[in-house]
Formats: structure tokens, sequence, C-alpha cells
């Protein structure tokens, strides 16, 4: 038989494949798939035997890539994550003193205000496919370090806004600047980490995004009482304050942000070649072209796309909708003024995260899998929202609420995992996180309207809503588990590498 030598960056069109060295392949969808595979495949020298790699090194070495990787962009992802809830916050902050952000814009409507939320999220949606991308382009520290301290100077111009139209530019530049943070995270890791090991680093790495929900309630809280100072609004202090760190945090990146395993300093050879090891074939790479067009191609050809971009949309209006006004929503069940409803939201976010947490090491060690949680998360939420409905008591309301935020907080992060495995290449995987987590920004477009305060104080209408819009979630969860299901059994036939 007639031994090929892989060429040091595979090209599909390039590789001779003799029919010897494939199993049958019976269709051309297959064999366009086992292309694709043998495409991505990484050279020799990244991917040696497991079994050559001491246990004790790869411990090692995944300890200090989750120091020096894992947990700064948990940092900032909280930071990040501070600014972007800010918003929410500032929507009540010294209302009855006449000094709030609605009064000072122009008396802005309830439409007005959800346009002020929502029109951030559109460049954020379109600009985050190619943002990940470019991080491959022009190496993580670069891209991250600019998409941080760009965000923290627009996030302090929006501070200095007059009226409904230079608010409503600003919070457009802010989306632009800060798209592909959360998914460039994600991608950045699938050089790190193969996808059976991301299940509880992603669960850490949201809730400490989504811990932020307790800060910024406590900020905003602190940040009401010095109203006037310098002349200044509450709520102007809010943007002028926590767009600092984000700047900070983009200087400290530039510096100190490793980009691969293969030319991380701080890692030993022996530890590089046990992160290597550990990736499947299928999984990015630092070696592999950005661009391919065939992975391209097969993205949009690819089922699970769609049934992955239903899940994250459905999921995004319907769980995460309510997220994006929950002080107001607090604050309108008349529970308590407005200082104390953004205190109120620390405990919902707290809980999401205790949730989150135990959730992704459950499935860490394999005692749950992710398709299951997820379907049992959603039934869940809706059953609060049924409850929503029907029941009067605003602790209640408020304890029931508390319950849909936390189910909503899980979903994303413990599915991520099957999301980057059923991507095969770098191309495929930065597109693929890009346009799902792009899907996702319509919980800041459609969930402020879902939720406009005309709707309240019951919000019946966006309860029922968003119950519609989870049994959507769920049909669409059981139909990416099953195509990934069949996704794994074809990828076995074909002796390809999964993880």
């Amino acid at each position: 038989m007639e031994t090929c030598t892989p060429p040091e960056r595979p090209e599909v069109s390039r590789t001779p494949l003799s029919p010897q060295l494939l199993p049958p392949i019976t269709t051309q969808l297959n064999m366009e798939k086992h292309l694709q595979a043998v495409e991505v495949a990484k050279t020799p020298s990244s991917h040696s035997s497991v079994s050559e790699i001491d246990p004790e090194t790869s411990k090692s070495a995944y300890r200090k890539a989750d120091r020096r990787v894992l947990l700064w962009y948990s940092f900032v992802y909280l930071i990040m994550r501070i600014h972007v809830s800010n918003i929410t916050n500032t929507a009540i902050i010294n209302v009855e003193e006449g000094d709030g952000i609605k009064h000072q814009l122009g008396d802005l409507s309830s439409s007005q205000w959800a346009w002020v939320i929502s029109i951030f999220y559109y460049p954020y949606m379109f600009a985050e496919p190619a943002s990940t991308l470019l991080l491959k382009r022009l190496s993580p520290r670069v891209w991250m370090s600019r998409i941080m301290i760009t965000w923290g100077i627009i996030s302090m111009c929006q501070g200095a806004t007059q009226n409904y139209g230079s608010m409503l530019a600003v919070r457009f530049l802010l989306g632009l600047a800060e798209a592909g943070y959360y998914p460039g995270v994600l991608y950045h890791l699938s050089f790190w980490y193969p996808a059976k090991s991301m299940a509880l680093r992603i669960a850490f790495f949201y809730a400490c995004g989504q811990f932020s929900g307790t800060i910024s309630g406590l900020l905003a809280y602190g940040i009401s009482f010095i109203n006037g100072a310098g002349g200044l609004a509450g709520w102007r202090w809010v943007f002028l304050i926590e767009g600092i760190p984000a700047i900070l945090c983009g200087i400290y990146t530039f510096f100190f942000l490793p980009n691969y395993p293969e030319t991380s300093h701080f890692l030993t050879p022996q530890e590089q070649q046990a992160i290597l090891s550990n990736l499947p074939a299928t999984q990015p790479s630092a070696q592999a072209k950005t661009w391919n067009p065939e992975q391209f191609k097969s993205v949009f050809k690819d089922p699970t796309t769609l049934s992955f971009t239903l899940v994250w949309i459905c999921h995004a209006i319907g769980g995460w909708g309510v997220s994006t006004v929950l002080p107001t929503v607090i604050y309108d069940l008349g529970l308590t003024d407005s200082a104390v409803a953004q205190l109120m939201t620390m405990p919902t976010y707290a809980f999401g995260c205790l949730s989150l947490i135990l959730i992704g090491y459950i499935i860490q060690q394999r005692l749950l899998i992710p398709w299951t949680a997820a379907i049992a998360l959603e039934i869940i939420a809706c059953a609060c929202y049924i409850a929503l409905i029907l029941i009067q008591s605003p602790v209640g309301k408020y304890i029931l609420v508390s319950i849909a935020t936390a189910c909503s907080i899980c979903i994303y992060p413990i599915l991520w995992p099957e999301r980057i495995r059923a991507a095969h290449g770098t191309t495929s995987a930065g597109l693929t996180i890009g346009l799902t987590n792009a899907a996702a920004q319509f919980s800041g477009i459609l969930g402020p309207r879902v939720y406009e305060s005309k709707y309240g104080p019951t919000y019946r209408v966006s309860f029922a809503a968003s119950i519609g819009l989870l049994v959507g979630a769920i049909v669409a969860i059981a139909a990416s588990w099953f195509l990934v299901r069949r996704q794994d059994r074809k990828g076995e036939a074909f002796g390809e590498e999964r993880a």
C-alpha cells in the first residue's frame, strides 16, 4: 500500500485519498464529511499519543492554563457583565429625586427606553462572527485587548449623553466595540481544552459573569447616594466609574494574555505537548488557516447550525428576556423602592451562579448529560412562568422570578461544549461559535419589548410569551440532541476522534 506523507498544512484539494485508506463511503454526503475531517487534521507533532504523556504533567499543564487563561477571562467577563447590566440598573436609580436617566434624556417613553437597551445588541449580533475569526487572524492577545479598551472608553461616554439620540448613538458604538468577547473566549478556550473538559470550566466562566448581577446591583445602590456630586446625576456616575476597570484590563491583557499552548513560555515543552495531545483532531489549531472556504460552506449545510440557532433564539427571548429589565420588574412588583430593588437582584443572580456551578460539576463528573439537564431546566422555568400568571403575592412572584432567572442562567453554558463539539475545524468552530452567540443577542433586542413597562405590573402577557418560546427551545434542544448523536455515530464509522 502506498504511504502518504501528510503535508504541513493539509488542503482537501491537494491531498490524494487512496480508496484503500478509507472506510466504505456510499454517498457523496459522507465523502464530503470525511474530506472535511481530513482537512482539519492536525500535524503529527501536535498530537502524540496520549498514553505517552505523564498524567501529572497533564494536570500541571491544565492548572497553569486555568490560572493564566481561564481565571483571567472569567474576571474580565465579570467586569464586562457589570457594565452590560448597568443600563438596567440606571433605569430606576434616583427616580424619586427626579434625577432619573429617562427624565434627563427627555422623559423617554417605555418604547424609547426599550430602544436604548436593544440598539446595543444589533451591531453586537452582526459583528460577532467576524470578530471571532479576527481573534485567530490577529491573535487573541491583540484582539481581546482591543475589545476591552474600546468598550471601556465608549461605556464611559454614556455618562456624557444629553438626549435620546446621543444615547442611541453611543449604545450602538458600544455594541460594535464589545462584539466578540464572549464567543471569542469560547473560541480561544477551544485551542486549549478538549470539549469534554469544558463543561465545568465554561460553567465557572459564565457564573463569574452572572455574579456581576449581584455586584452591579450593589454598586448602583451605593452610587445612588452620590447623586449630584460634581453636578452629575447618579446614573452618569455609574457609567463613568464602571468603564475604568475595562480599560485597565485591556492594557494588562495586551502584555500578559497567552495566545496558544505551543507559544506559551509559562509551559514546559512537555506541558505544551500534554495539552496539544489531548485536543481532538476536529478542534481548532493554531497552525490551521483562519479562513477555509469549504468549512465556511459546511457550516450552513450542517443541520445542527439551524437547530442550535433556534435553541439560542427561543431561550434568549423566552428565558433571558426578563433579565434585561429585572430591576424594573422587581420594582413594578411593588415590593420596595427603587434603591432596594437594586439590592433584591443580588440573591437572584447569586442563586443562579451557585446552581450553574453545581450543575456544571455534575455534568463534568458524567452524572448527568447536558441535554437532559437543559430540558429539565427549561421545564422548571416554564412552570415558574405559569405560576407567575396565576398567583398574586408579590413575595411569591419575586421567588418565582428568581428561580426562572436561575434556570435561564444555566442553559447556555451547559450546552456550549456540545455546540463546540459539533463543529469540525478552525474556521468552522470560529464561525459557528460566533453565529450561535449572535443568536443569543435577541434577548437584548426583543427581551425589553416583551417586558415593556406597559405590560406591568403583572407582566402576564410577557410571561405567557416566555412560556411559548421556552416550549420552542425544548423542541430545538431535543432536535439538536438527535442531530449531534447522529453526527457522533457517523464520526465513529469513519474513525474520527471525538471529544
